[in-house]
C-alpha cells in the first residue's frame, strides 16, 4: 500500500511537471485575457508571472486612468490579477499586458446593466469639452451633453467641474465602450418624488421654510423642496410696495404657509406676512379717538393731504381740517415731508379709514386760551 502510494504521488508529480512545462511554452495572443502574479513593484510598472516563457509587464497607464494613484497603491507582491495582453514579443520573451482594459469591460458591463435597470450612478466630473463634460466611471468615458447637466440654458458648464454628481446612462456606444448620461434625469425624478411627497401630505395652513427662486412684478416664487408655490406681492408686506425686490431677493430664506392650493391646476398660493405684524393691529393697540401725535405727511391731493401715523398706516386730513380758516390750496400749506402735530377725530377700523385734524389742535389752543382767560378774570 504504502509502495502504491508512493508511486501515486510521483505520477502525480511528474503531470504536474509536464503540464507546468507544457504551460511555459505556451503561446499568448495580443487581446487574449490571461491571468498573472504580481513578483515585483516600483513606480513606473509591475512585473508579473503568467506561467508561461513570456515575462508580464503592466505600465503605470495600463493600470489606472486615476493620475492620483501609484503602482503601489493598485497592486502588490503575490497577488493575482486578470489583465488584457496588449502585445507580445516572442523573441525577448515579454508580454505588455493590461489591467485597466480588464476594468473598463468589468465597468463597461455595470454601466450596460445600469442603463437596463436605470440605476442611477455617481462620480466626479473630470473635464469641460465642446456642448458639455465628462467623467470616468470604472473606466468608462461617460459623456453628459449640457442639455442634460442640470443646469439652466447659459450657465457656465464650469460650476459642475470636480463635483460629484449623480446621473443614469441613457446611451450606450459598444464599440467604444462609452457612453452617454443625464443628471438632468435624477434631477427630475428627485423633483417628482417630491412634489408627489408634498401633494400627499400639504395642507392650509402648513408651515415651510423655503428659498426665493425667482422674483416677477406680481411676486416671489419659493422653492418648498423640489416644488414651487408663490407669495404674491401684496402677501411679502403690510406696506404698499412697488416690487417684490423691495422685501426679498432671491437666495433669501422665508418661512412661509400655505393660504390655498389646487393639485388639478399645480398651484400653490403662499403667504409670508404676519399677523401680528399687521400695522393695523398695533395702530389699534396704541391710538384712540382725541390722541394726539406727529405724522409725516405723505401724499397731496386736492381734497386734503395723507399723513403717516406709523408705517403701513396713513391718516387723512381734510382739506376742511388743515387750518382754522378757509384753505383754497393744500399746497400752500403742506408739502410732502412735513412733519405736523395731528389730533385723531375718527377711526373706522373696518374700512381702514382714520380722519385726523390739525385745525382741532388750534381749536384746542383757542378754548385753553379762552379758558384761562375767564379763570384770570374770575380772580
Amino acid at each position: 500500500m504504502a509502495e502504491n502510494g508512493i508511486i501515486s504521488a510521483a505520477q502525480d508529480e511528474e503531470i504536474d511537471f509536464a503540464e507546468a512545462l507544457d504551460q511555459s511554452f505556451k503561446k499568448i495572443h495580443t487581446g487574449e485575457k490571461v491571468k498573472g502574479t504580481v513578483v515585483s513593484v516600483d513606480n513606473a510598472e509591475i512585473t508579473v508571472d503568467l506561467g508561461t516563457k513570456h515575462t508580464g509587464y503592466v505600465k503605470l497607464e495600463d493600470l489606472t486612468d486615476d493620475p492620483s494613484k501609484k503602482p503601489e497603491d493598485i497592486a502588490k507582491v503575490g497577488d493575482e490579477i486578470d489583465l488584457i495582453v496588449i502585445k507580445v514579443n516572442d523573441a525577448e520573451g515579454t508580454a505588455q499586458l493590461s489591467k485597466k482594459k480588464v476594468d473598463e469591460q468589468a465597468g463597461y458591463d455595470v454601466v450596460v446593466k445600469a442603463q437596463q435597470e436605470g440605476t442611477v450612478l455617481e462620480g466626479v466630473v473630470q473635464h469641460i469639452v465642446n456642448k458639455g463634460v465628462t467623467l470616468n466611471y470604472l473606466g468608462v468615458r461617460i459623456f453628459i451633453p449640457a442639455s442634460q447637466t442640470g443646469l439652466p440654458r447659459g450657465a457656465e458648464l464650469d460650476e459642475l467641474l470636480k463635483k460629484k454628481v449623480e446621473f443614469t446612462i441613457i446611451e450606450v456606444t459598444e464599440g467604444k465602450k462609452r457612453a452617454v448620461g443625464s443628471i438632468k434625469a435624477v434631477q427630475n425624478a428627485k423633483k417628482a418624488e417630491a412634489q408627489a411627497k408634498f401633494w400627499d401630505n400639504a395642507n392650509v395652513g402648513d408651515v415651510y421654510v423655503g428659498k426665493v427662486k425667482s422674483l416677477t412684478s406680481f411676486g416671489a416664487f419659493v422653492d418648498l423642496g423640489g416644488i414651487d408655490g408663490m407669495v404674491h406681492i401684496s402677501e411679502l408686506s403690510w406696506k404698499r410696495i412697488k416690487h417684490p425686490s423691495e422685501v426679498v431677493a432671491v437666495g433669501d430664506t422665508l418661512e412661509v404657509y400655505i393660504k390655498d392650493l389646487s393639485r388639478e391646476d399645480n398651484r400653490i398660493s403662499l403667504g409670508f406676512k404676519k399677523a401680528e405684524d399687521n400695522p393695523w393691529e398695533i395702530f389699534k393697540a396704541n391710538y384712540n379717538v382725541g390722541d394726539v401725535v406727529k405724522a409725516t405727511i405723505v401724499s397731496i391731493t386736492s381734497f386734503g393731504a395723507f399723513a403717516k401715523i406709523v408705517d403701513g398706516v396713513d391718516g387723512l386730513i381734510h382739506i376742511s381740517q388743515i387750518a382754522d380758516k378757509k384753505v383754497e390750496n393744500v399746497k400752500d400749506i403742506l408739502t410732502v415731508g412735513d412733519e405736523v402735530d395731528v389730533k385723531i377725530i375718527d377711526i373706522d377700523a373696518e374700512s381702514h379709514r382714520i380722519s385726523i385734524s390739525m385745525r382741532a389742535l388750534l381749536e384746542d389752543t383757542e378754548e385753553a386760551a379762552e379758558d384761562e382767560a375767564v379763570e384770570e378774570d374770575a380772580e
